[in-house]
């Protein structure tokens, strides 16, 4: 009997991450991205918790993972004359390891690479789902027929629009946006690394707005309000006008940061928002990663989407050809890793919407006993479920 035939949609992360597990284990698999290339530069991704480093290690990238591991940061928070009010500990914010997007991208390429077949520069355009197949028509590609499709293409999924209906049905904005962009900015001597390594970045508050600078998780990061998304996801131009309008008036560094996000040669934009589903699948098409399970900023999010592709890699192998039966599988199994995605936002707590609250979150940092608590309380989010032993290659 021939391979199953498997379409991945996404090249970032969770597409890369399937990938590997299933063109290692007797599947015919093609991953199509839209990007030229495997994308590098973006905010530092993290992982916490057993489960993660588990994975990481049935995968065998986890000493590749180490080595190109970012150093902790913690977030001095400052007032506008660099005093500082409290400090977000590293160990807060990035988990157990940490790493750069893009590094963490190139390193599940190379491991599966050698397996599937890359496709840069396309990207599917329609789907049509029958019980024979999937057929696929592509952007350049001509049509072609899978066994089954996989959604591994973010918040803003092409599959899942095309397979399961609009975004606005399953994606759920929280009036907050964030953006990382690369580019040098002045820090006037204040210090950005301690003698251990240990890396040190500046975060200021304006009510409703956050800007960082320093370290290594992102050269800048602006985390703000906004009533509405007024700006074109496909344009630079009117992203960075939205970003300017979002923190008019504010003072500290924040100009110098705008000027420099209009110089950077890696800037991304986007609203923070979670999705809302508890069905993954549907027909021949399944979800993996942000494109079913995304809550921006939320934490945890790259290592549910690596075990989410390591379920249904799995779900798929032992149901022997059963896609039916696997995909049932992988939505049962996925409810409880998912939890995480369906609860809040980062939004209004790395952003407050006034000087209280904005005080109140400080507090509850330059506050030992209060720390002791929040930290404790990452430790019982984090990822700690036994996964099944699918005795995957």
């Amino acid at each position: 009997m021939s391979a199953v035939k498997i379409l991945i949609s996404g090249a970032s992360i969770a597409g890369p991450a399937l990938a590997r597990w299933l063109g290692r284990n007797g599947f015919d698999v093609t991953v199509v991205e839209k990007s030229a290339a495997v994308r590098a530069g973006g905010q530092a991704v993290d992982f916490k918790g057993r489960t993660h480093k588990d994975v990481l290690t049935r995968m065998g990238v986890l000493d590749d993972v180490h080595a190109a591991q970012t150093s902790k940061t913690d977030w001095r928070l400052v007032d506008e004359a660099d005093r500082v009010k409290a400090v977000m500990p590293g160990e807060f914010i990035g988990g157990d390891i940490e790493i750069l997007r893009g590094d963490l991208a190139a390193i599940l390429h190379r491991h599966s690479a050698a397996d599937v077949e890359y496709v840069f520069g396309d990207e599917i355009v329609s789907l049509h789902d029958s019980p024979r197949g999937v057929d696929v028509e592509f952007a350049h590609r001509t049509t072609e027929r899978f066994d089954l499709v996989i959604g591994a293409d973010g918040v803003h999924s092409a599959v899942r629009r095309l397979a399961f209906g609009p975004e606005q049905q399953y994606v759920q904005p929280s009036g907050h946006y964030y953006a990382v962009a690369s580019g040098a900015v002045p820090l006037d001597g204040l210090e950005t690394q301690l003698p251990d390594g240990r890396g040190v970045a500046y975060a200021y508050s304006a009510p409703g707005r956050l800007a960082v600078v320093g370290g290594q998780k992102a050269p800048s990061l602006f985390v703000f309000q906004a009533g509405s998304a007024d700006y074109d996801r496909h344009d630079t131009a009117s992203q960075l006008t939205f970003l300017r309008r979002g923190f008019a008036g504010v003072g500290w560094r924040v100009p110098a940061m705008l000027d420099a996000a209009h110089e950077a040669s890696d800037f991304y934009l986007d609203a923070l928002t979670r999705t809302r589903m508890r069905s993954f699948t549907r027909g021949r098409v399944a979800l993996v990663g942000d494109a079913g399970y995304a809550n921006t900023l939320g934490g945890f999010g790259t290592g549910l989407a690596l075990v989410g592709a390591y379920v249904l890699a799995g779900e798929l192998v032992a149901a022997r050809g059963d896609h039916a039966a696997a995909l049932a599988a992988y939505d049962r199994r996925m409810v409880k890793p998912t939890r995480i995605a369906r609860s809040g936002s980062a939004g209004s707590f790395l952003a407050p919407p006034s000087e209280m609250r904005i005080r109140l979150r400080d507090w509850t940092f330059a506050n030992r006993a209060v720390l002791r608590t929040m930290m404790w309380m990452t430790d019982a989010f984090a990822t700690d479920d036994a996964i099944p032993d699918y005795r995957l290659r």
